[in-house]
């Protein structure tokens, strides 16, 4: 058994130690806003926030969490959909067909986290989430939208 702090949390789940986090999530403990896109940790479709911090869940085994670390989902983002990324998504109309946003915003909240008014160039360099629809002009206006706000949440 494996305890796990997810979006505030504690849980046990009884799973291998090399199963990725990502299935840890979604199968064990049922947040299924997280998605599995390549498996490969290329996407960022799985993206979740391991202290603060943007990482791929898909790659990441379950052993790799270490005790005490906060795993935050989109679902713990913030609750009622009000974190300054998820209202400027919405106000811009940001996601096409949704599938990867989770995985966006979640990157796009844990740069501003780190530096509250990113370059273009940053945020370039930061979101390698890939977006099938091809939003990315979106996402971009979204997160220099939120940085504008001075809200990183």
């Amino acid at each position: 058994m494996a305890r796990l702090n997810v979006n505030g949390v504690v849980r046990e789940v009884d799973a291998e130690p090399d199963t990725p986090l990502l299935w840890v999530i979604r199968e064990q403990i049922g947040l299924t806003g997280t998605k599995y896109g390549c498996g490969i940790a290329q996407c960022g479709a799985c993206t979740v926030h391991l202290d603060g911090a943007a990482v791929r869940s898909c790659s990441m085994p379950l052993s790799a969490v270490e005790p005490g670390q906060k795993i935050v989902t989109i679902e713990g983002l913030a609750p009622d959909a009000r974190h300054p990324v998820q209202q400027a998504w919405a106000e811009l109309d940001v996601p096409q067909c949704g599938f990867c946003q989770p995985g966006m915003i979640m990157a796009s909240a844990a740069l501003l986290a780190q530096t509250a008014r990113p370059s273009e160039d940053q945020i370039r360099q930061e979101i390698t989430n890939i977006c099938r629809c091809g939003t990315y002009n979106r996402v971009l206006a979204g997160i220099k939208l939120a940085a504008e706000r001075g809200q990183a949440g």
